[in-house]
């Protein structure tokens, strides 16, 4: 397949996780850029951890004869996050000439701490590496989101929907990037380039992690979809990314679409 083909795409958040017991790739990002290289698109995967990201180009390039470009980023509170983000589309446009898709999915927390325990160092944590993280990269993006027509994609969740206990940063940050993507919907279309946002539930190594860690918190947020299933990462996930980067997308820009475990996309 070459839907995408010629086409780049930045994926925040996209180095390469332990995979799960089935092989499916362990996080959100790493099932997207699965997807993506698929359809022949060249990507632009950021990250913390060199090793990850080195292990993601590797595999990626050798599967699907696309080229991967790394560049290790860090949006936190004590850095020159404007730099940092400038870096990685300086990269990117020297490499590849292009950027066509923004996919904001890096996202960190500390998901099971009750709201009166939360400390301001993990409030920051959650908004710095969400939040301030897509705004970053939205902004330095623009001009050349205008120019290809291209697709920004971010991600809710459904912390956010539904106030999960122990979970008040992550759902701060995740309904920020919400309001943010309706604004750049608005502002941008006129633009040509479509804004949206999912909200995903998928069986990811993270959130194996956070029922071991937090069982009580998992318990209380985390529930089997009707359908039986979590979301896989990279066939529902990563496909419905790829739809969203089609100039023929029927889906109003700016809406929240809800994937959970296969019950399909909901508005």
């Amino acid at each position: 397949m070459s839907f995408l083909k010629g086409k780049t795409a930045i994926i925040t958040g996209g180095g390469r996780p332990v995979p799960l017991k089935d092989g499916t790739p362990g996080s959100i990002g790493y099932g997207i850029a699965h997807a993506y290289a698929k359809e022949g698109a060249n990507l632009v995967i950021t990250g913390r951890n060199v090793k990850k990201l080195e292990e993601a180009k590797e595999e990626l390039e050798r599967l699907y004869g696309i080229q991967v470009l790394t560049v290790q980023a860090d949006v936190n509170a004590a850095s020159d996050n404007e730099t940092v983000v400038q870096n990685v589309i300086d990269q990117a446009i020297k490499t590849f000439g292009r950027i066509d898709v923004l996919i904001n999915n890096a996202q960190a927390s500390a998901s099971g701490v009750p709201l009166a325990a939360h400390s301001t160092e993990q409030f920051d944590l959650a908004l710095y590496s969400g939040l301030y993280s897509a705004f970053y990269y939205m902004k330095a993006c623009y001009p050349y989101l205008k120019e290809t027509k291209g697709a920004v994609i971010n991600f809710a969740s459904g912390a956010g929907l539904f106030g999960n206990i122990g979970q008040c940063a992550y759902a701060a940050a995740k309904e920020g990037i919400r309001g943010l993507s309706r604004v750049a919907a608005n502002e941008w279309g006129p633009d040509g380039i479509n804004v949206n946002v999912i909200c995903p539930l998928a069986w990811t190594s993270q959130l194996e992690q956070f029922k071991i860690n937090y069982p009580e918190a998992y318990k209380a947020n985390v529930h089997m979809p009707p359908m039986g299933h979590f979301g896989h990462t990279e066939l529902e996930i990563g496909r419905v990314c790829v739809q969203l980067a089609s100039p023929d997308f029927k889906y109003m820009s700016g809406e929240t679409l809800t994937l959970e475990g296969g019950a399909g996309l909901r508005p």
